[in-house]
């Protein structure tokens, strides 16, 4: 993290956003804009393969495998364990449909979920697979009641890290215990925390996660990660098998199906090599700073909003106890249309969401003071 005292390392994060000097952008739990970093990477790639195609192709293609290294560091895996994939769905769909289930099986999620984390569930009706859904209160989940749900039946406990509504920050330590106690495995989404909250999965027990890169990894949409702990993967079985997915992957004369025995077997053919490079890049960029100093700033900025839109009169829905903060707020204004209010502040420049008819701010820790008063100033 740097050293300047003139200034708080923030302000240098700012500088490698440029959408900060046109925009109070608020909206990094839907799409999140590139770093400068990442959108130097897409244009050098994009230089390379117009004037020199596939004869930089090897430069290229370590530039990709950094990325996986760069995973690997932030969340504390083996490199063996993460798989470069297009997005979250395609990452929970490769567990919902690798993993060896029987009829009667069932597995345990949360009502309100993003559909990403349900429907891939709900799809495995058709093998005689059960859904069961733990109610929420504005997505807050009672962790007694996940513990009900599971049974001996109870294969995977598929939560989000985050929920997207309103913020709800689950406590993965805890429901990998009830997951285990259960003889459940843990599944993750967790593409609304990865970026902004520390996550070190050799002390958070959790087994598979998944996580595009387009919101807090400040990368493109089409690259994100998937973590499957090393003992699970032979459990699951080989799902888009191609030229990628074995041991001799290049050597296109040699036949034989020999799997790679690392996560990369499930990553097929060739690769979004634009938007993963482009990952990388804001994937160096927030590991400079550190994932700590991140949450903390996220915290404080999100604190200093409910403050100031609470003074304006607005009902802040989220919960913000400590344990369950995260970078979402969301809030109403009673008496006022939402989606009017989403289009003033746009007019205002000022990028907000509204989810299930609330309005959702979602900073990161680059935004500043300013950021939250020209929010309020719109609003008002």
């Amino acid at each position: 993290m740097p050293t300047d005292t003139l200034a708080p390392w923030w302000t240098e994060f700012r500088n490698q956003m440029p959408v900060a000097r046109n925009w109070a952008y608020l909206d990094h739990a839907a799409v999140a804009p590139l770093s400068e970093p990442a959108r130097a990477a897409m244009c050098q790639w994009a230089e390379d393969i117009t004037t020199e195609g596939d004869v930089c192709w090897r430069r290229w293609s370590r530039r990709v495998q950094e990325v996986r290294i760069l995973g690997a560091k932030l969340v504390g895996a083996a490199e063996a364990e993460l798989a470069l994939v297009r997005n979250t769905t395609e990452g929970i769909t490769l567990v919902a449909e690798c993993f060896p289930w029987q009829a009667g099986d069932n597995v345990v999620t949360f009502a309100g979920e993003f559909p990403s984390n349900l429907y891939p569930w709900m799809n495995l009706a058709r093998r005689g697979v059960e859904i069961r859904r733990v109610p929420t209160e504005l997505g807050r989940v009672n962790l007694d009641d996940v513990a009900a749900a599971c049974d001996r039946r109870t294969r995977i406990v598929a939560v989000s890290w985050v929920g997207y509504a309103t913020g709800w920050r689950n406590d993965l330590d805890r429901l990998a215990e009830i997951a285990h106690a259960s003889g459940a495995l843990l599944f993750v989404d967790a593409i609304q925390g990865l970026g902004v909250f520390p996550l070190d999965v050799r002390t958070t027990r959790l087994d598979f996660f998944a996580a595009d890169g387009h919101k807090w990894l400040l990368g493109p949409e089409g690259a994100g990660l998937l973590f499957i702990r090393t003992e699970h993967l032979e459990r699951l079985a080989p799902l888009g098998v191609g030229w990628n997915s074995v041991v001799h992957a290049g050597q296109y004369d040699n036949s034989e199906l020999i799997l790679r025995t690392d996560a990369a077997r499930y990553e097929g053919g060739s690769y979004n090599v634009a938007g993963l490079v482009a990952l990388g890049a804001s994937l160096k960029l927030l590991a400079s700073f550190g994932a700590e100093p991140i949450s903390q700033r996220v915290l404080t900025i999100t604190d200093l909003a409910c403050e100031r839109l609470r003074e304006i009169g607005a009902v802040v829905v989220s919960h913000r106890d400590l344990a369950h903060a995260s970078s979402i707020v969301a809030f109403e204004l009673p008496g006022k249309d939402a989606h009017e209010l989403l289009r003033r502040c746009h007019d205002q420049k000022v990028t907000v969401r509204v989810r299930a008819g609330r309005l959702r701010i979602s900073p990161h820790a680059y935004n500043n003071e300013e950021d939250i008063e020209r929010l309020v100033a719109a609003l008002r």
